[in-house]
């Protein structure tokens, strides 16, 4: 029997070598999925307090300027993802100008808030 050194097949350490890179590019792929999908997270977060904050600014529009309450107030909800948002209002008045400086504060593994800051004139 002749020995062929002409082959045309993987050896095995070729093989072995070829799944320690697949394992490893996958680990690597796995991980930034993870981070993926909390920043998608966070981003969806920031996104409902917006939206919860411009919703408020526009129920105050809505009203007649003389009924527009000067002060602080506070109401707590719940977005759509289950997420307790804290919406805080302050309202002062400046001769014909109302500033309107709303807050929004959600805790998930850190706090966060946003402020969204508007006048108003007479």
């Amino acid at each position: 029997m002749a020995l062929r050194t002409n082959s045309k097949g993987f050896t095995l350490i070729e093989v072995l070598i070829t799944l320690v890179i697949m394992a490893v590019s996958l680990l690597a792929l796995a991980g930034l999925m993870a981070t993926t999908t909390k920043s998608n997270a966070a981003g969806g977060h920031i996104t409902e307090a917006s939206t919860l904050a411009q919703d408020r600014l526009e129920e105050l529009r809505a009203v007649q300027w003389d009924n527009i309450p000067v002060g602080m107030a506070s109401d707590q909800r719940s977005g759509s993802t289950g997420m307790n948002y804290v919406r805080n209002l302050n309202v002062q008045q400046n001769g014909s100008l109302k500033t309107v400086t709303i807050t929004i504060s959600w805790a998930d593994r850190t706090n966060h808030s946003i402020r969204l800051l508007s006048v108003i004139a007479q």
